[in-house]
């Protein structure tokens, strides 16, 4: 089967946790948007994908029409409109204000119950992304070094996920980023922002080849893996450099 889209994880994936893409990781997207439809979802809200993705890119406005952008685990998805030269939402799962009041006192409790109230947090420890509510153990803008150390084996993000699962069970809760916890609308996840892809694109699954760090159950990455779509797993960067690499070569 021919491939035609090429969909990415951010964080982990194209770039450090909460950290700019590289100039080779720019290079290697603007070859792949010359050949493909590119799409990139994460847990991030659309202003992180800019500060880590967008502003870095050094891409024709044409080829930006290639690139879909999904934040918040696919609850947002954005094209660049190429006539008006600037990025439109195309849709927005939003959470009414009493269901993120729930969710946010629940990763409170699940915080206090398990010990994870750190004394020093870099920025908000819990964040309300409107579609998205996200737990971050040691703040949004807290240093990669710091995150990779917290929680190396996942362990503590797995119990906190799973406290909060049992707390509020009509909700997706799943394992984010390096010291993370997303909560969506139940169905609402990476899954049902790549069958909207799918659609809006007339493509099939077997079509689209998706790379990202959270492909275990239990991540954020993984309802894209269990509805059938080809996955490639990677923990940094460098190996999804390679990755691109590789599919530039073969293709």
């Amino acid at each position: 089967m021919i491939r035609r889209v090429v969909a990415f994880d951010l964080d982990n994936t194209l770039a450090n946790s909460k950290s700019p893409i590289t100039g080779e990781m720019a290079g290697l997207l603007d070859r792949l948007l010359a050949r493909f439809q590119v799409c990139v979802i994460s847990g991030g809200k659309f202003e992180q994908f800019e500060a880590q993705l967008i502003d870095h890119l050094n891409v024709a406005s044409d080829k930006l029409g290639a690139l879909h952008v999904m934040p918040t685990c696919g609850t947002r998805y954005y094209r660049f409109d190429v006539a008006a030269g600037a990025w439109q939402q195309v849709y927005a799962e939003d959470l009414p204000a009493d269901k993120r009041a729930m969710i946010v006192a629940a990763l409170n409790k699940g915080a206090d119950a398990l010990g994870f109230r750190e004394t020093r947090l870099w920025g908000e420890q819990i964040e309300d992304r409107g579609s998205q509510v996200t737990f971050s153990a040691l703040g949004q803008e807290a240093p990669v070094a710091s995150k990779e150390a917290w929680d190396p084996e996942g362990a503590k993000k797995r119990k906190l996920r799973d406290f909060v699962a049992e707390e509020i069970p009509e909700f997706e809760v799943r394992v984010g980023g390096s010291t993370s916890i997303d909560v969506t609308k139940r169905g609402i996840d990476k899954a049902y922002g790549i069958k909207k892809l799918i659609a809006l694109l007339g493509v099939k699954k077997e079509e689209l080849i998706f790379v990202g760090d959270r492909l275990d159950e239990g991540g954020n990455d993984y309802p894209v893996k269990a509805m059938g779509v080809d996955c490639l797993k990677v923990s940094r960067w460098q190996d999804t450099a390679l990755v691109i690499e590789t599919i530039l070569e073969v293709t």
